[in-house]
Formats: C-alpha cells, structure tokens, sequence
C-alpha cells in the first residue's frame, strides 16, 4: 500500500479523487493549503503528491521543489485548471511526473498514479548503494543531492553528459568526478578549453596532423581526441566551440573514427565525451549559431549545477572545507569565524559563486593571517558594502558624483488667480507664435490664413511677444 497527498483547495476534487485513489488500496491525506500540505510532507512519508497550482497561500508550482525535497522524495503530479504550455514546461523542468488538466476524468487523474508507482517500485528495487569518490565536491543541499544522483548514474555507463551552470559553480570538478567513478578512473582525462582554441589550428589541436600538412608541421603530432582513447574529452565551454568544427566533431562522435590533418588514413579513438558551458545552447540554436544536431549528442544525460545563491545550505560547509584546506597550505593555526562571518557569507550573492567564495576566502587568510577569529570586517570591502546594503533593504548606489545638497529656496508668493491665468495664456501664445512661423516659413500670408489672424493682429502679437519672422527680436 502506497501513501498519496493530495494539496488541492477543491473540496470537491479532493473527495473525488481521494475515493478513487482509496479503491485502488492506497491511503490518502488532503490539505487544503501550501504550508499545511508542506508540513505534512515533512512530518510523514509519502510517495506521490497531487498538487495544485492555484492555492490560497501561493503557487504551487514555484513550492514543487520543496515538496520535491521532503524526506520520503516524493514524486509529484501537478494539477490545475489554468493548464498552459508554459506550466507545463516549467513542472516538467521542475521534476513534476506528469502535468495534468483540471477537469478530466477519474480515470485521467489516476491513471499517472498507475505508472509513477510502478516506476517508484522499480526504482526502489533496481537502486544499489553506490559509494562514489567526490574529491573536492562539498555539499548537502537537496538541488546538488540531485546533481550526485546524475553523477552516479554517469559513471556507470559510457554516455555523453552535458553539465550546465554558471560559471564558477564547479563544472570541471563535476566532470572529474564523473571519470574518477567511472572504469576510465584509470585512463587519461584531456581537458579541451575550447575558449582558447585558435580557430585556424583547432582541428589539428582535436584531431591531430601529419607532417607537411600546413606551414610549420615539421612532424607528425597526436591530437587531443586521441590521448583521450580510453579514456575522458573533457570539452569544456563547448559553446566556444566554431562551427565550422561542430560538423565534422559530431561525425566523430558519432563513428569514434576521425582523420588527422593531412593524414591519408582514418584513426579510432575510444573515447568518452563530457561537455560544459555556461551558455544557453538552446538559444544559440535559435540564433543558428549551434548546431542542433550535436546538442542531442552532447546532452545524452544533463547536469545543470546551481548557483551558489541557490544552495545557501551548503555555504558553512563550504568555509569550513576551504578554510582548513587554505589554513593548511599556508602553515597557520587553523581560524575560526563568528556567527556574523557566516551570516555575511550566506547572505552574499556570489555572482562568481563557489570559485569567488575560495577567491574571498584566500584574500581573508592573507589579510588575518593573525587573527585567530575570523569577522565581517576580514572581509574585502564590496562584499561588506553589498551585505550592509542588503539587511538595510537598500538598492546600491549608482556610479554618480555625489549630489550636492543646497537649500531649498524660500517658496514664491502665490500670484492671484487672474495673474496666474494671464501669465500662462501669453506663454503659450508666445509658444504657437514661434510654431507658426516655423511651419509657414515665416510666410505673413500663409500665417494669416492658417492661424484665423489679420495681418495687423499677427504683427500686433509678433511685436508684443518678441517674436520675430526670423526668430526672437
């Protein structure tokens, strides 16, 4: 018997679907809100949530994540009767098992439950305990528990991964983790920056060249591709990559098979690929600026890492690994940090994300380097700003002088009402005075006859308002 919640705010569909749902042999808890129906997750185990989008208390879609992260890791249904693709894509995105219309039938609404338990069983049975080796990666945060998952499941199979994520977030730190778990540990692991890569030499770096094959080819070299066989290509900012090599790297692989520059011969290379950016690929498609092709081969399985911001749950343990490593290496006492420190740190944004943090705490240790406790003030002075600025609610200041206060002058006596009218009439009369003799190009005739005025009425107004067929008198 499986345990199902459902967070729906319609008592009818609540009663509806939880009779159906008992029928089957399952049991059944309804809350009628987020935060209740959150707490329950959390307080029990359950293995499906039916959850709502449109609730009293927020929406469901932006909590999915939470429930996602509760201690039984429940898989979740979304229903809601404001379905649209967007919806659709962002739960799916989420982790959601199925997006589903409100209303449908009973047999539609359970028939995700059906399938979700049979692949839940499965999984449970087929998953074995896989101790993996995670040199260097730190955390605990539910979002990079998820990326872990990935990690295990690539290192069991030769498939291509995509890591995604911004940069600084440790992708080059994931790929080794992948190879290092894998039953390549053994063989070499060939770091491409493809952010570096001449365009003009790019295909001899990968694949290598005969000699003769262009000016400067004194000898025969080996490429990168094939110091990799047996190994792991790591290609890293793969949106760097020129296009005019993305078509002949898909054929490789595709075939594992390539020809050096200049080579008469085809060479094989046993190689398993990794890929990473910081890039929206999907819209460099759309831009033709990558091939969509070799997205499919590259994305086999996706890890998309988050940002530091994201996983603030992992800041402390982060500080703590980092700071004894650096402690350490420096031949220091190892330092401890005040509860402030560590709020200061959390409460950062961390644009640069992991890599600035070590970078910040690197700077620490040589400022402190004899202070046995670590505080706010320890910390570079932008980053002290920004957190001051963030707990006053404040936005940052923009890169403008300083703007010199000068006292405010004493307010003008109100003019009387006639005064007030007289004196805005002529303004404006002046104003169309000035309109009309640059639309009829000071013509007097034309004036007359576009404005309703006399000729003597024109000129009357033109010498009482200073305005001149030429400009102002």
């Amino acid at each position: 018997m499986s345990k199902i919640l459902i967070v729906d705010d319609d008592k009818m569909m609540n009663d509806a679907l939880s009779r159906a749902i008992k029928r089957t042999g399952h049991d059944v808890t309804c809350r009628d809100n987020l935060k209740e129906g959150l707490e329950e997750a959390y307080r029990n185990s359950y293995d499906v949530v039916y959850l709502d989008v449109r609730m009293p208390d927020g929406d469901g879609l932006e909590n999915l994540p939470k429930f996602k992260a509760a201690p039984s890791k429940p898989e979740i249904i979304i229903i809601t009767g404001y379905a649209n693709s967007r919806g659709a894509e962002l739960a799916i995105k989420s982790g959601a098992w199925d997006y589903v219309k409100k209303p449908s039938s009973i047999k539609e609404m359970t028939l995700p439950l059906l399938r979700v338990l049979q692949y839940r069983q499965n999984k449970i049975e087929s998953k074995q305990p896989v101790a993996l080796n995670l040199d260097g990666i730190i955390c605990s945060s539910p979002s990079m528990k998820g990326c872990l998952d990935v990690v295990a499941r690539a290192a069991c199979c030769d498939a291509n991964v995509l890591i995604t994520g911004e940069t600084g977030t440790g992708k080059e730190l994931f790929a080794w983790a992948i190879h290092n778990n894998s039953a390549r540990a053994h063989r070499n692991f060939v770091v491409v920056d493809c952010t570096v890569l001449p365009e003009t030499l790019v295909e001899s770096l990968l694949f290598g060249h005969e000699r003769g094959a262009f000016t400067g080819a004194n000898q025969a070299k080996e490429g990168l591709i094939k110091q990799a066989d047996g190994g792991t290509v790591f290609l890293d900012e793969v949106g760097e990559l020129p296009l005019t090599v993305q078509k002949r790297f898909l054929r490789v692989l595709q075939e594992r098979h390539f020809r050096p520059v200049g080579g008469k011969l085809e060479v094989h290379s046993d190689f398993r690929l990794i890929a990473a950016t910081n890039r929206d690929l999907d819209r460099m498609v759309a831009e033709h600026n990558f091939r969509k092709d070799l997205i499919f081969r590259l994305r086999s399985l996706h890890i998309h890492l988050p940002s530091l911001i994201e996983r603030k749950e992992d800041t402390r343990e982060l500080l703590t690994y980092y700071m004894a490593k650096m402690c350490e290496n420096n031949g220091i006492a190892i330092k401890g940090f005040s509860p402030e420190f560590v709020e200061a740190l959390t409460a950062y944004e961390w644009p640069g994300n992991v890599r600035e943090l070590i970078n910040t705490l690197e700077s620490v240790i040589s400022e402190a380097l004899d202070a046995p406790i670590l505080f706010p003030y320890h910390l570079p002075m932008h980053i002290r700003i920004k957190v001051k600025q963030a707990s006053l609610g404040d936005k940052p200041a923009p890169n403008k002088p300083p703007k010199i206060l000068k006292p405010e002058p004493s307010p003008a006596p109100l003019p009387s009402l006639k005064d007030y009218r007289e004196t805005g009439l002529a303004s404006l009369e002046k104003e169309y005075l000035e309109k009309l003799m640059s639309a009829t190009q000071s013509r007097i005739k034309e004036a007359c006859k576009l404005s309703g005025l006399s000729r003597s009425r024109l000129y009357g107004l033109m010498k009482k308002y200073n305005v001149s067929r030429f400009g102002k008198l």
